[in-house]
C-alpha cells in the first residue's frame, strides 16, 4: 500500500528509484515493529490474559499458592519470555515480507529498474535503523507480556470479567505502544543527530 501511494509523489520529483529507500526504513523502524506487536498483542496477548483470568477465577491460581507453587514464576515467566522473544521474530517475518512485496510492487508493477532500487535501498537501511527496530520490538514484547499477564491476574469473577480482561489488555498494550513507539523514534533520531549528523534520503 505504502509502495502504491508513494510511486507517484516520488516519480513526479524524479525520485522514482529511490522508493526503496522509504519503503524499507519504514518497515524496518516503523511498521514492522509496530504491526508485529499489534498482531501479538490482539492474538497471543487476549489468549494468556483469557488464559490467565479463567485460572484465576477458577481460583487455579490460589491452588498452586496452596501447594507451595510460585504462581508468577511457573505461569508469567514462561508466558513473559514467549512475547519477548516471540515479537522480535515476528517482526523480522514483517520486515521480509513487507520488503519483498514492495520490491515486487516497484520492480514488476511500476517498472523500476532493479539494480539502482537495490543499490539505493541497501545503501540507506543501516545496522542503526535494524537496531532500533529490534530494541522497540523487544520493547514491545515486554509491554505485550506484562500487561497480558497482569490483567488475567487481577480480573474480575465471572465470564463477563475475563471478557472485560481481555478487552482491557489489548487496548492499554496497543496505547502503550504507541507512545512508547513516539518516545523512542524522538530519542533515537535526535540520538542519531548527535552520533552521525543528519541523514538525507535523497
Amino acid at each position: 500500500v505504502l509502495a502504491v501511494q508513494a510511486y507517484d509523489q516520488l516519480h513526479a520529483a524524479g525520485f522514482a528509484e529511490r522508493m526503496g529507500v522509504l519503503l524499507n526504513l519504514t518497515l524496518v523502524q516503523e511498521l514492522g515493529p509496530v504491526l508485529a506487536a499489534v498482531m501479538l498483542a490482539g492474538r497471543v496477548g487476549g489468549a494468556l490474559t483469557a488464559e490467565l483470568g479463567t485460572m484465576n477465577v477458577t481460583e487455579q491460581i490460589d491452588a498452586l499458592r496452596a501447594m507451595g507453587s510460585d504462581p508468577i514464576r511457573y505461569l508469567v515467566v514462561p508466558r513473559f519470555l514467549a512475547c519477548l522473544i516471540l515479537c522480535p521474530v515476528l517482526t523480522l517475518f514483517a520486515d521480509v515480507c513487507g520488503s519483498v512485496a514492495g520490491s515486487w510492487i516497484a520492480v514488476g508493477l511500476k517498472d523500476i529498474p532493479y539494480e539502482p532500487y537495490s543499490y539505493y535501498t541497501m545503501d540507506a537501511v543501516a545496522k542503526w535503523d535494524m537496531g532500533v527496530g529490534f530494541i522497540k520490538s523487544l520493547i514491545f514484547g515486554w509491554i505485550i507480556g506484562m500487561v497480558a499477564c497482569y490483567k488475567g491476574f487481577h480480573c474480575r469473577a465471572g465470564a463477563e470479567g475475563v471478557g472485560r480482561a481481555c478487552t482491557e489488555a489489548f487496548v492499554a498494550t496497543f496505547i502503550a505502544i504507541l507512545i512508547v513507539d513516539f518516545f523512542i523514534a524522538s530519542f533515537s533520531t535526535g540520538l542519531y543527530k548527535v552520533l552521525y549528523g543528519f541523514k538525507s534520503l535523497v
